[in-house]
């Protein structure tokens, strides 16, 4: 296996992290559910190069999983035929070995965030399947072969199904219909035999995206592929989902014996605008009519949002014995997508701390009546 170079300020962030952790740290939302499930939040550069201290010391003290927001996607690992960057991507691992976390590798096959050269040749002409095929085994071995050993599992396919259960009309559907996905599957299982490997998607409430993804399961199983677990993507609303759809959804993947996660979790404040997490639409810029909460959560809803985000996290432990993980995206409301998704700008509270790097009070609940 090759050496793996790690930048030394990633080394010097992951020390510094290490050693000014106290002997006898505080409890943390981890240790409510020992046992149970892993807790994990997506991070960003910013906080894995040292420069928001805040959310690091959150991270230290409530989670015990780690996946990288955006660094070990396509167009940010890989943006150019034959180039890659690392750096990023070294850095989380870094992190992740120095403090003893577990890391979950995010993504390797996703339509939306994948450099634009990957389905043409060199004057724009869309490519042939054997090509594209091709360029995902590479791209698979060279990602996942440089961290072997060192991810827990990787999200192989990324929103994969349209809500009827249809294949999602991606550029890579279109090239090599399934068998882009049986062949990513296929080559992390070779390149990283213990990595767990895993689909992922938003909108899993639907009952045709949900059917969609049974009955790929049950595809990638009759091929003697492996798949590890479901994951869950949870960008919910303040409105949506209804709780019982959620638990209908774990059930259906507990009765055909697949583990799930629940994988990005986050829950709007706002009305809902849509209820897609598709960030390749076209999205509107925020207004006063739009950013109705601009200067905070009114009490009745502050109180809404929390008695919702409880209810859904009793959903989780209620089911700890087929959820392998609960994972937030994002650690604090201030760096949440959901600002800027479905409306460009707005100021959203969808995460489990505030803009202060103060838990929200489920949170509070969670870990002291435990």
């Amino acid at each position: 296996m090759r050496k793996l170079l790690i930048p030394m300020a990633a080394l010097a962030l992951a020390s510094c992290a290490q050693q000014e952790q106290p002997k006898e740290a505080p409890r943390g939302l981890r240790d409510a559910v020992a046992g149970k499930f892993t807790v994990g939040v997506a991070v960003n550069g910013e906080q894995m190069a040292g420069r928001d201290s805040a959310s690091v010391a959150i991270v230290l003290q409530h989670f015990n999983s780690l996946v990288g927001e955006n660094v070990m996607k396509h167009e940010n690992i890989h943006p150019a035929d034959g180039l890659y960057y690392f750096d990023g991507a070294d850095s989380l691992v870094a992190f992740a070995e120095a403090n003893k976390m577990e890391l979950i590798g995010h993504c390797l096959v996703w339509h939306s965030q994948t450099a634009p050269w990957y389905f043409v040749d060199s004057v724009g002409t869309e490519v042939s399947k054997d090509v594209l095929l091709s360029r995902i085994r590479e791209h698979i071995r060279t990602v996942a072969g440089r961290y072997k050993g060192k991810i827990k599992g990787w999200d192989v396919c990324n929103e994969i199904i349209e809500d009827d259960g249809s294949l999602r009309q991606s550029p890579f559907a279109r090239i090599c219909g399934y068998d882009f996905i049986y062949e990513a599957f296929k080559t992390a299982h070779e390149v990283d035999p213990d990595a767990e490997l895993y689909l992922n998607d938003y909108g899993m409430t639907s009952p045709g995206r949900r059917a969609g993804y049974l009955a790929l399961v049950d595809s990638l199983r009759q091929r003697g592929l492996r798949i590890d677990a479901m994951g869950l993507q949870a960008h919910m609303g303040i409105d949506y989902p209804d709780s019982a759809a959620v638990e209908q959804t774990i059930a259906d993947f507990e009765k055909i014996g697949l583990p799930v996660m629940i994988t990005e979790w986050d829950m709007g404040a706002l009305p809902t605008f849509t209820q897609s997490a598709d960030v390749s639409q076209g999205i509107p810029v925020a207004t006063p009519e739009n950013d109705i909460y601009r200067d905070g959560l009114p009490d009745d809803v502050n109180l809404l949002w929390n008695k919702r985000m409880r209810m859904m996290w009793d959903i989780f432990v209620r089911h700890s014995a087929s959820i392998k993980r609960v994972t937030v995206w994002g650690v604090s409301d201030v760096d949440s997508w959901k600002n800027d998704f479905p409306v460009f700008g707005r100021k959203d509270y969808p995460l489990l701390f505030d803009r202060n790097y103060q838990p929200k009070p489920f949170v509070k609940d969670i870990i002291f009546e435990s």
